[in-house]
């Protein structure tokens, strides 16, 4: 047994990462509302302001990501292993990162329309997050809860298989259509983005699932 499980049988375990968690999951799922109302809008001037606000999730993620990191240095014994915790840590912060750089391609590139399509995504990306909200919320109490985080992993993976479904027939739809070359290039580059979002946040379910394998 590692000298970190041998010690946490006799002392108590620094449960100051659960809220700090919970709040990278709130920032992660806020970010997708913005994104979504972003993409349900025809106003290039909501769609700035709403990107501005996304980019200011990323930056609050970022610190809240970096208090994470501080507190594993600081901290002798955590509530699982440090690498789970930096894992589940990293990979939401990858999955704000992702959802920001769509934003501003969005900004960047101001195509014309938005596809059905990448709407469909965006809404597919905000029911992963709640997921993953609902899922670092029971990681207080992993022995009850192993079975209602695995649900949520499972259906955070179900998501992600629908994402990839619409992905595809979006970028068929991309390249049958008689969108002129330019507007297609931004929205294939726009919905490659949306789709590795999707992944991030299945990566995010994939560590869930990890440490419900070693903990629960």
């Amino acid at each position: 047994m590692k000298l970190n499980g041998i010690l946490s049988i006799f002392a108590p375990k620094d449960v100051k990462f659960f809220p700090l968690l919970n709040e990278t999951a709130d920032v992660l799922d806020q970010a997708a509302v913005l994104l979504r109302e972003l993409f349900a809008s025809d106003s290039q001037e909501k769609r700035a302001e709403l990107a501005r606000l996304i980019k200011e999730e990323e930056v609050k993620g970022d610190k809240v990501t970096g208090r994470i990191f501080k507190s594993l240095n600081d901290t002798f014994i955590t509530p699982f292993d440090r690498e789970d915790i930096s894992a589940l840590a990293d990979q939401m912060d990858d999955a704000i990162d992702s959802i920001n750089r769509a934003a501003q391609k969005v900004l960047l590139y101001s195509p014309d329309t938005l596809t059905d399509e990448t709407r469909q995504l965006t809404e597919l990306i905000k029911s992963g997050t709640t997921e993953i909200q609902l899922a670092v919320r029971e990681l207080t109490n992993l022995k009850k809860s192993d079975q209602d985080i695995r649900a949520h992993a499972k259906e955070i993976k179900n998501l992600e298989e629908q994402a990839d479904a619409v992905y595809e027939k979006g970028i068929i739809y991309l390249f049958k259509s008689n969108i002129q070359t330019l507007e297609l290039i931004k929205l294939k580059e726009i919905i490659q983005e949306l789709e590795k979002s999707a992944n991030k946040i299945n990566n995010v379910g994939k560590v869930l699932k990890t440490i419900i394998v070693k903990y629960a």
